[in-house]
């Protein structure tokens, strides 16, 4: 059963994913033939035979967006299990100081961000591996007979958040990522894709955002259980990601949209 909107709904990852960009996950069909004719012996071969390469195509190379990004400074890369401190600088740098105890979390950012940017595209994000604190209070909603429907006044808990991502700049965002993704591609690879590409996920989670459903009119909700569903079938059925992005409110859903496709374009 797809994941009903939550009263802590994880809008916040959507902030860390316009800080910095992208990455994929591949899949593999292993297969095996057994026979149970004899076998006949080959001759040696003299050289020996060609394997194919099976590791997946990258789509989108990150080699791409370091060309066109501002050159970052010449800094050693930390280890991963020791990169906390390093990137409290940079959000703290990005965003200012006083975002970093209000807005984001402050340990394990890496893990954080690369976990939910793989879940972003599927029907949940686990909350534990949030890289940006939920939004305050619960889902606002209205009811009129015995229909129940997301408030407009809901969309006024998601305007701190999406104001402070149209005021990154999209290139410095991208120059810090292409910096530190040493360590997001290490990490990705660590949740069990050692033949995946971080960059090629990322830019499918954006994609993915950018093709969420504009939400115009009242959103009717179903309450089957403790919490909300949405009453449309084809959207409960939506990605995560998506379903966030309706829920904010159409005005701050085309900012994020805008400020996403900026920073595509910079990938």
């Amino acid at each position: 059963t797809p994941a009903p909107p939550p009263r802590k709904s994880p809008i916040v990852a959507l902030l860390l994913l316009t800080l910095v960009a992208a990455g994929a996950v591949f899949f593999y069909l292993w297969r095996q033939n057994a026979s149970r004719e004899p076998v006949i012996a080959a001759p040696p071969l003299t050289q020996p035979p060609v394997v194919a390469d099976t590791a997946p195509a990258i789509l989108h190379p990150i080699e791409d967006a370091q060309s066109a990004a501002p050159p970052a400074e010449a800094k050693p890369l930390p280890a991963l299990m020791v990169s906390d401190t390093t990137m409290q600088n940079t959000l703290a740098d990005l965003f200012g100081a006083a975002s970093l105890g209000k807005v984001f979390y402050e340990d394990a950012i890496i893990h954080r961000f690369v976990t939910t940017v793989d879940n972003l595209p599927r029907k949940s994000v686990p909350s534990r591996n949030l890289p940006v604190k939920p939004i305050a209070g619960p889902l606002l909603t209205s009811s009129k007979d015995e229909n129940v429907s997301i408030s407009a006044d809901n969309a006024a808990r998601y305007t701190p958040y999406v104001q402070l991502a149209e005021a990154v700049d999209a290139r410095s965002l991208v120059s810090a990522y292409v910096h530190f993704y040493p360590l997001m591609q290490q990490d990705y690879r660590d949740l069990g894709y050692p033949n995946g590409y971080f960059n090629d996920r990322l830019i499918d989670a954006i994609d993915d955002l950018l093709a969420a459903p504009e939400s115009n009119g009242p959103l009717q909700l179903l309450q089957p259980k403790v919490l909300y569903q949405y009453a449309d079938p084809e959207l409960e059925a939506r990605s995560a990601g998506q379903k966030i992005m309706i829920r904010m409110g159409s005005e701050n859903e085309a900012k994020l949209k805008a400020k996403l496709r900026e920073i595509r374009r910079e990938l």
